[in-house]
C-alpha cells in the first residue's frame, strides 16, 4: 500500500519577517494588534523579497474611508523596467466590521495605529501587523526601561547560578 505523500505547507522559499518596527513597542503602549493586508505592485514585491523596506517613520491613516499606510520607505528594484515611488502611500486592505472599530477607537479614544511589522505569511502574501498604540510619556518609557533592565539582570544571575 502506497504512503500518502504530505503536503508541504510552506509552499514559498521566501516568506517570513520583512521589517519590523522595533521602536512602536518603546514609543507606545500596544492595546491589540491587526493583521492587514497590502496592495503592492510587482516591482514593490520583488523589493519586500529582497529585504528593502523600512517602516520606523512610517504610521496608518484613514482617507475616504479606507485605511491607507503612509510614509512607508520600499527601495526600488533595480532589475524593474517600471519601478514604483519608495514612499507613495499604500492601501491596507481589512475587514469592513475591523475597519468601523478601529476608526472609531482612532476617532474617539485618541488612539494611534502603528505598523510592528511586515512579513509575507505562508501563503506568500504581504502582510502588515498594525498595534493599536497610545503613546507612552516620558516617564512611562523610563518605567519599560528599568523593568527591561531587571529582567535582563535576573536573567543573568539564574544563568550564573545554574
Amino acid at each position: 500500500m502506497a504512503q500518502k505523500k504530505k503536503k508541504d505547507t510552506k509552499p514559498f522559499t521566501e516568506f517570513g519577517t520583512v521589517a519590523v518596527n522595533r521602536r512602536a513597542r518603546y514609543d507606545y503602549s500596544i492595546e491589540e494588534e491587526i493583521e492587514a493586508g497590502l496592495v503592492l505592485h510587482g516591482s514593490e514585491v520583488k523589493a519586500l523579497r529582497e529585504g528593502k523596506c523600512s517602516i520606523k517613520e512610517a504610521y496608518a491613516a484613514e482617507k475616504h474611508g479606507e485605511l491607507w499606510l503612509m510614509n512607508a520607505h520600499i527601495g526600488e528594484y533595480s532589475p524593474a523596467m517600471f519601478n514604483h515611488k519608495p514612499r507613495r502611500q499604500r492601501k491596507l486592505l481589512i475587514h469592513r466590521r475591523e475597519l468601523k472599530n478601529l476608526l472609531g477607537q482612532i476617532n474617539q479614544k485618541g488612539y494611534t495605529l502603528v505598523p510592528m511589522q511586515v512579513y509575507f505569511n505562508n501563503r506568500g502574501l504581504a502582510k502588515i501587523k498594525l498595534g493599536l498604540a497610545r503613546g507612552k510619556r516620558k516617564v512611562d518609557k523610563r518605567e519599560t526601561e528599568k523593568e527591561r533592565d531587571w529582567q535582563r539582570r535576573k536573567r543573568q544571575v539564574i544563568r550564573e547560578y545554574s
